[in-house]
This record gives structure tokens, C-alpha cells and sequence, in this order.
């Protein structure tokens, strides 16, 4: 027998590693990375408000130990603008210092983060949904889906071994307001795909997710019928929502005015960008006093409870431009995000208290339209890419249950449900954690800048006094701050009347008090160290909490003397 001289050997191909920081046993904070080859890439880079500590702390990925593990990345991939999904780049890009990759709307939101924080914008480079880049072994394609905000892209990602799709957020949307409908050719081009890393927001909810076309026409039936002002709180980003709004109040005889930083800083990068050129002119806030109930339509951030934000302020009747009245209507067009239940309801509370009328999902499901796949589209998604393996990420542990349960059921291998920190590989066709790092919250004050450390106060000086009064009112948890805050000094001093609102909202919301002494106990020592951190001469402090009266849903509570 003849033997062979030469033998040809497979070739073998280093493993795909994939190590999630965030997004996976949680809604937000979406971070994914990818290794091949020893080379790194991180898709999307976002943040979380917590809102159940005190300040609302933004929280941040934890990427403190990739230096030291050799597993910084090369480049950075946005699949699009929404901050769980790019809101902590400007404080972790500093540490990588690498090309930022994503479409020409979520650069605009970067470039303005990025300059207004003091950081270079070269690394930002816009790409066309469609486009592919080449880094360090990886090809990275950018396929435009449908979601809530413009330019959405799944991510095709290529090794010489292997074919991942990696989702981001995405629906089948055939209607949507802005751009084109959801194409399936590039992903059924792409079959048979290795492993699929995907979205499980709504993974546990039949059907398929209502059209932004659906949403509008819900909103404009709603609008029509609303005899006072009209206030509807969304998510900033949803560009396509504002822009359904601003033809709403053309064709029902309002005017458009927009309550919030953030939803005028979107408005102005979207305006740039040629989405929302048809939004009629935009009444200026301060002139709202002046117009009739009857025609003012606005567009107001705070629909998570949000305690800073103008929606808040609108149910405190605190906001310094205009004043709710009996007969208004607040609309509710955004899905609450777990964990924000409790500071939605207290919201709602407030609107009640001032005779507002408030619709929202219970009251209208159509209202709002998940930006989300249900599990229709997600089988629709699985037959046109075929895949072998999924990772289902983006959602709570109950999310990921739901999304693995779904695919197995269709034939797809679901070896495990990930969590952050973990290392997998994917290698031979099959899955296997590997590692698991501990990750250690990150805490960010939400008014601190990158690399802003607090400066020392200068050396103190006795002022003579500074006398606060704050209207509160008994609520089911405790209480809540109401009206106008009134403070007045002696002296001049260099206060920040908004952050000290601020400050006490999520002071006096916190406070596990049952009493007004027993509040003004709590809030009393805190306050003036805040203030001594802020003020060059120390002021004799004078605090009054002031009662008003309560509503029948809200008792008074008192302490037992037994």
C-alpha cells in the first residue's frame, strides 16, 4: 500500500470570544465585545440613570480590568443613538482613545457630548447604514433595521471563521414615520449564520409590535378630543413620534413648543440632519403664558418620572414657564422602563392633584409603539438568517428565559444565557463560557463632567443667614416637594436655585419619613453640607417645611405613640 507524502491538515482559526459589560440580566447600559485574534472591538458603549439612588447617579459600564487583561479594543461600533447605547463613551473613550464608528445621527449626538465635555472629535467617523469596515481581522457591515430612532443598524460581523449578526434594537416595522421599511434581503442574504446575539426586550410578549404609523394615528384621535393645553411626554430620541406630533398640531389647530434640554438639544440635531424639516415654527416657552389653552400642543421629556425633568416640574407646578390648569391633558407616549414604575405613578399622582387629565397605555394601548421585536418578528428574523446559535442579551434574566425558550423551539441551539462580565467562546460551532470577570458598579454624579473632580470650597467665612421654605405634601411613600421654592439671604450668594431644587426633589422623595419633624431631621444636616460644598461663606441655615393640604388618596401620616 502507497502511502500519501503529503497530508493536508484543517486549517484551525483562533476562537470568537464575546464579553458583555452591560445589557445582559438588565435593560440599558448596552456594551458587547468581541475577540478575535488577540484584537478587540466593542459594539455600543451606554449608560443607566438610577434612579433608585439619592442624586439620580448616572452608572457606567466597568471596564477597569480589560487593560490589564489585554482586551482593550481597537474600535468602537454605535448601532445607533440612543444613550443606553452610546450615553457612556465620552467618560470610557479617553481610556481607549480609538476610531468611533457609527451613522452620521449618533456621530452628531457624540460630536456634541464629546465637545461639550472637552474631548477631541477625530476618532468620530459617520458611516452610511450599509457601509463595511475593516479592523484588525474583523469586517464589520452596518445593516439598517427599523427602531424607534433614525439610522438603526444591526451589525454584521465577520472573522475568516465566522458569521455573527448582532442585532442591537430593531422591529419589523412596515409604516414607519421616518425612513425606509424594514428590508429582509440583507439578512437572508446572510444565511446560515454561526450565532446570532439579540435583542430580548419583548421576548416574552406574543404577537408583533405595533407600526409608529399606528402610534400617530392613536395620538392625533386622542389630541383632537382635548379641549385645554395638550402636554405629551416622550423619549427625546424619538425623532419619528416628535416629528407625527408637529403634523398632529398643524392639522388640529395648535402650536408646538418643546419643555426640556435634552428633547431641544435632539430636535436641533435632527433639524440638522433633515429629519424633521417639516416641524412647524416652535413657540418659544417663555411665550406659552400668552396663548390659548385651546392651541398649544408640547413636546415635554420626563416620561420615566425623571425627577429633574419638565414633565416633573409640570406636576409640582414648579416650572418657571408655565402653570398646568384644571382640564389640561397629559399624554404619556413612551413605555415605562422597568425599575421606574413607582416614579411614574407618584407623576401621574401629581397630575391628579392638579385636576390634569392623564392618558397613557391603560388608558390608550395604542399609544405608544415598542421599539421592540415581539416574538412573531423575532421568528420571522430566525427563518430568514437560519441560524445555529443564539445569545440572547438586551433584557432582564426573564427577557433572556423567554428569547432562549422561543428558539429552542425553532431549532436553534441556546447553550447559555449570558451575563456581564462573562467570557464566551465560540469555537467548533459551539459556545462555552470561559471566564467571569466581577464587575464593580461604576457611579457617576450626573452633573460631573469627564476627568471634573470637585474643587476645595475656599476657606470659610460666616455669612449671616439663609432662610429656605419648601412646600411638601404627604403622598402613599412619604413625601413630595410642591410649588415654588422660596429662599431668601442678608447676603448675595453665588446659589444655583436649580440644583438646590433639584437636590431637595430627591431628597425629600427619598426621605423614609412620616412626619414633618422627622423630614426636616433628615434633610436638615445633609442640606447644609451641600451647601457648605458650594458656598464660599457658610450661611446660618433656617429650614421650614411648610404642610399643604392633603388630597383624600393621600393621608397624613403620623407616629404611633404606643
Amino acid at each position: 500500500m502507497i502511502r500519501p507524502r503529503i497530508q493536508v491538515r484543517q486549517r484551525t482559526y483562533p476562537p470568537l470570544l464575546f464579553h458583555p459589560l452591560g445589557g445582559c440580566g438588565e435593560i440599558g447600559m448596552n456594551l458587547s465585545l468581541y475577540g478575535y485574534d488577540d484584537h478587540w472591538i466593542a459594539i455600543d458603549c451606554g449608560m443607566m440613570i438610577r434612579q433608585d439612588l439619592p442624586d439620580q447617579p448616572l452608572q457606567i459600564p466597568d471596564t477597569d480590568h480589560l487593560a490589564a487583561h489585554h482586551m482593550v479594543p481597537s474600535a468602537v461600533f454605535i448601532t445607533h443613538g440612543h444613550e443606553d447605547h452610546l450615553g457612556a463613551l465620552a467618560w470610557i473613550w479617553p481610556r481607549w482613545n480609538c476610531p468611533v464608528y457609527a451613522t452620521p445621527l449618533a456621530i452628531e449626538m457624540l460630536r456634541a457630548k464629546f465637545l461639550e465635555q472637552g474631548l477631541k472629535t477625530e476618532a468620530l467617523i459617520a458611516v452610511k447604514p450599509g457601509a463595511r469596515v475593516e479592523v484588525c481581522g474583523f469586517g464589520v457591515e452596518f445593516l439598517p433595521v427599523t427602531h424607534s430612532i433614525p439610522e438603526s443598524c444591526a451589525l454584521s460581523i465577520m472573522t475568516p471563521a465566522h458569521r455573527v449578526l448582532h442585532t442591537g434594537d430593531w422591529k419589523l416595522d412596515p409604516a414607519p414615520v421616518v425612513g425606509a421599511p424594514f428590508s429582509p434581503k440583507p439578512f437572508q442574504a446572510m444565511a446560515p449564520v454561526d450565532l446570532v446575539v439579540a435583542d430580548s426586550t419583548n421576548a416574552d410578549v406574543e404577537g408583533h409590535s405595533r407600526s409608529e404609523a399606528e402610534a400617530a394615528s392613536a395620538l392625533e384621535g386622542v389630541v383632537r378630543e382635548c379641549r385645554g393645553r395638550v402636554i405629551v411626554s416622550c423619549f427625546a430620541s424619538n425623532i419619528a413620534r416628535i416629528k407625527a406630533l408637529g403634523q398632529i398640531a398643524e392639522r388640529s389647530g395648535r402650536r408646538v413648543a418643546l419643555l426640556g434640554r435634552s428633547m431641544e438639544r435632539m430636535v436641533a440635531i435632527a433639524t440638522q440632519l433633515g429629519y424633521l424639516d417639516e416641524l412647524p415654527p416652535r413657540v418659544p416657552t417663555h411665550d406659552l403664558g400668552y396663548l390659548p389653552p385651546e392651541e398649544v400642543l408640547i413636546i415635554a421629556t420626563g416620561s420615566q418620572g425623571e425627577p429633574r425633568s419638565a414633565l416633573s416640574r409640570l406636576a409640582q407646578g414648579r416650572h418657571p414657564a408655565i402653570d398646568l390648569e384644571p382640564g389640561d391633558d397629559v399624554i404619556f407616549s413612551a413605555r415605562a422602563i422597568p425599575g421606574n414604575e413607582r416614579l411614574i405613578e407618584r407623576l401621574k399622582a401629581g397630575f391628579k392633584r392638579l385636576h390634569v387629565n392623564v392618558h397613557d397605555e391603560r388608558s390608550d394601548p395604542a399609544l405608544h409603539a415598542s421599539g421592540h421585536p415581539a416574538r412573531e418578528e423575532l421568528r420571522k428574523l430566525y427563518r430568514w438568517l437560519q441560524p445555529k446559535l443564539l445569545m440572547p442579551v438586551h433584557g432582564e434574566s426573564v427577557h433572556q428565559e423567554a428569547h432562549g425558550e422561543l428558539a429552542r423551539s425553532l431549532g436553534i441551539e441556546v447553550p447559555t444565557l449570558p451575563k456581564n462580565g462573562v467570557v464566551v467562546a465560540l469555537e467548533n460551532g459551539s459556545l462555552t463560557p470561559r471566564h467571569q470577570h466581577h464587575l464593580r458598579p461604576q457611579l457617576i454624579a450626573s452633573r460631573t463632567r469627564p476627568g471634573q473632580s470637585s474643587s476645595p470650597v475656599a476657606a470659610r467665612h460666616r455669612a449671616k443667614t439663609l432662610a429656605i421654605a419648601v412646600t411638601v405634601l404627604p403622598t402613599e411613600t412619604g413625601w413630595t416637594r410642591i410649588g415654588r421654592l422660596l429662599w431668601d439671604s442678608d447676603t448675595a450668594l453665588p446659589l444655583d436655585e436649580d440644583a438646590l431644587s433639584d437636590w431637595l426633589d430627591a431628597r425629600i422623595d427619598a426621605a423614609p419619613s412620616e412626619t414633618l419633624l422627622q423630614l426636616r431631621q433628615q434633610i436638615f444636616a445633609p442640606l447644609r453640607d451641600w451647601l457648605e460644598e458650594r458656598l464660599p461663606a457658610v450661611p446660618e441655615l433656617h429650614l421650614q417645611l411648610m404642610p399643604a393640604d392633603p388630597q383624600p388618596e393621600f393621608e397624613v401620616k403620623t407616629v404611633s405613640t404606643r
